[in-house]
């Protein structure tokens, strides 16, 4: 998928997930368990959206008495508002797409765009590990090891029986040994793991 369709499929999610948080439609669980990981990045998100909701007012007073143009208030006031609405959809998404754990494995989510499956058949183990990355990017590659970060950190690793590859949104993933992420509730996720591998290995 080129640059420009993964921007527009993006944007289109962020709108669409403003929409469904705002009617409080309930989040799809598949018949399984869901595990948010947005408290390690909510008072981030929290401090954001409050800074943009005073500087809208700010801002207005401010191109008012300094620009003698009557319709860059305007223009501001849409760019401000489109930003605060687009970070809620963001937010939006983040707590709409749980990770999931359901019959078929563990769904990995990270927002719209990251959303992979890994089958029981190819779980060996799944065990908390608190990780601390250089990089707060969401997807990294690293020692055979597939990270889905939340807040520069991982919190539960997922050991393969076989190398597997995964689709993202880049596109397919080098073959991984193991794949890393985050949950705000690492016991209950691995808990929830462990109960389906025992109840897939009977």
């Amino acid at each position: 998928m080129s640059v420009l369709r993964r921007a527009a499929a993006a944007e289109a999610a962020t709108w669409r997930n403003l929409a469904l948080w705002a009617s409080r439609r309930p989040v799809e669980l598949h018949g399984g368990e869901s595990f948010g990981y947005l408290g390690v990045v909510k008072p981030i998100l929290g401090v954001f959206l409050g800074l943009s909701v005073v500087e809208i007012p700010v801002l207005d007073l401010i191109i008012k008495h300094v620009i003698p143009w009557g319709p860059a208030r305007l223009i501001m006031l849409v760019i401000s508002v489109w930003s605060l609405l687009w970070m809620l959809g963001f937010l939006g998404g983040l707590t709409r797409n749980p990770h999931l754990v359901v019959a078929e494995g563990l769904r990995i989510r990270m927002g719209p765009g990251i959303d992979i499956t890994v089958p029981w058949a190819d779980v060996a183990s799944v065990s908390k590990r608190y990780r601390s990355l250089p990089s707060s990017k969401a997807v990294q590659h690293e020692d055979g090891a597939l990270h889905i970060v939340v807040g520069s950190q991982t919190s539960i690793d997922v050991r393969l029986r076989r190398p597997l590859t995964f689709e993202l949104p880049r596109g397919s993933s080098e073959p991984v040994d193991e794949v890393r992420l985050y949950a705000d509730d690492s016991d209950g996720l691995v808990r929830s793991a462990r109960a389906h591998l025992e109840a897939y290995a009977e």
